[in-house]
């Protein structure tokens, strides 16, 4: 039976994955944070490359099953399967995306999977413009692309609760002021 929480927080650019993953990691008892970027190789290689990565993700977890340590991860491998069904990949995911969500789904953790989004996409301009924000290649920061991204992420979490009745999968609109946001993220997470 689980005793610890396994939380992926995922969405486009902007939409405040940091500032989340920031206050679950410092609020939350016992929470270990994971930053992921997934593989900038975008050619036929970076299957190979991500397929690895994100198995020994999968056999990483495992290990720390019933150790009483929360394990938080802004972006992972949901984010490989978004950018290469938009497209920014030379390759199909999916084979390995559905074996690794099917691994993931039996992880010995109370497992909440939870999708940030704008419903004012114009908020994207704003925030993508901001100075701190770190550059990934074959992404640019661009509204058009943050809502590309934003429609493909909510599609995948709507895939995800159909599927995984054991997946908590919430979707968490970030317009709102941080300390509403806040009060959501502790609700959902019951702490």
């Amino acid at each position: 039976m689980a005793n610890s929480k396994l939380i992926v927080i995922e969405g486009a650019q902007g939409v405040g994955k940091t500032t989340v993953t920031d206050y679950i990691r410092h609020s939350l008892s016992y929470t270990n944070l994971y930053r992921l970027c997934g593989t900038s190789d975008t050619t036929k290689s970076g299957l190979t490359k991500a397929t690895n990565m994100y198995n020994s993700l999968i056999t990483y977890i495992k290990s720390l099953e019933n150790c009483s340590i929360n394990l938080l991860f802004d972006r992972t491998f949901f984010t490989e399967e978004v950018y290469c069904r938009l497209g920014k990949k030379d390759y199909s995911f999916s084979d390995v995306f559905y074996n690794l969500l099917d691994e993931f789904a039996k992880l010995d953790f109370d497992i909440y999977y939870i999708t940030l989004y704008l419903e004012d996409t114009n908020l994207f301009n704003t925030r993508l413009k901001r100075k701190d924000k770190a550059l990934f290649k074959n992404s640019s920061f661009d509204i058009n692309n943050s809502i590309k991204q934003q429609n493909e992420y909510l599609k995948l979490a709507s895939e995800i609760k159909n599927k995984y009745p054991n997946i908590n999968v919430y979707n968490v609109k970030t317009d709102e002021n941080i300390d509403e946001i806040k009060k959501q993220i502790k609700n959902i997470l019951n702490y």
